[in-house]
């Protein structure tokens, strides 16, 4: 059995590579696979030298290649493969990468100061909804806002607000999911409206590369649609606008 220490130390090594790199789901992170596998071959190392007759057995084809004793085959098929795996290596290093190069994009930039929309100039900061009141004329402004939302939005975004609409695999990035505590939770009502009346075609420099596909609903919709639009958005996922602090709420007003 010693005799076929090495054969089966590679076969083990190879074995364990193969399950790490392409069978395990989710894909092993290229980093934590080279610790594995390095911890592999010191386990494989520290075995095969706990035995003087294993790490013999081990040695043995080895020595044999290179002191000729092997045959003809094996030695030239050893020594090609030595600076072919060396080879290998340095150029798996060294070679451009094959995948789409990184592009970093501002997720939520920063609002403009103001915007035109609807042929005027509104003031983004301590801007609210104007149609967010309370009670019976509230809750028919959000079923209002429902309409309008299946009626152009859900296609994208979902039936349940959560950027799993019908066209949203098609979008890189995916349509926002306004469930996610990550996106309109932490936006006060006017940079919604900012993003929805502008659409893509408003974003700043700073949130390149624009790949967005939101439409410029402004062009579609009217101021009051889009808000009761967003009074929907809230309504149906959850969530609670993020408020303005008090003194720019009466910078806004003067």
């Amino acid at each position: 059995m010693h005799r076929y220490a090495l054969p089966i130390s590679l076969a083990v090594l190879a074995a364990i590579y193969v399950g790490l790199r392409y069978v395990m789901a989710p894909p092993v992170p290229a980093s934590v696979l080279v610790i594995y596998m390095a911890l592999t071959a010191a386990a494989i190392a520290v075995f095969v030298s706990a035995s003087e007759a294993r790490l013999n057995g081990f040695l043995a084809p080895l020595a044999a290649v290179f002191e000729g004793r092997a045959p003809r085959a094996i030695e030239v098929l050893v020594l090609a493969a030595i600076p072919a795996l060396i080879a290998a290596g340095a150029y798996s290093l060294s070679a451009p990468s094959r995948n789409a190069p990184f592009e970093a994009r501002v997720v939520h930039p920063e609002p403009p100061t103001t915007i035109r929309s609807h042929g005027k100039t509104i003031t983004i900061a301590g801007l609210q909804n104007p149609l967010r009141t309370t009670g019976p004329e509230l809750e028919r402004r959000i079923a209002q806002g429902k309409t309008i939302y299946f009626k152009n939005c859900f296609f994208c975004h979902g039936d349940a607000l959560a950027g799993d609409g019908h066209f949203a695999n098609a979008f890189r990035p995916l349509p926002a999911n306004f469930r996610d505590v990550g996106t309109i939770s932490m936006l006060q009502e006017s940079f919604v409206y900012w993003r929805v009346a502008t659409g893509a075609l408003g974003l700043p420099k700073g949130a390149t590369p624009w790949n967005s596909a939101m439409p410029v609903w402004q062009d579609i919709l009217s101021e009051e649609e889009i808000w009761k639009a967003i009074l929907y958005i809230y309504s149906g996922s959850g969530s609670t606008p993020r408020t303005w602090d008090e003194e720019v709420k009466h910078d806004h007003k003067h």
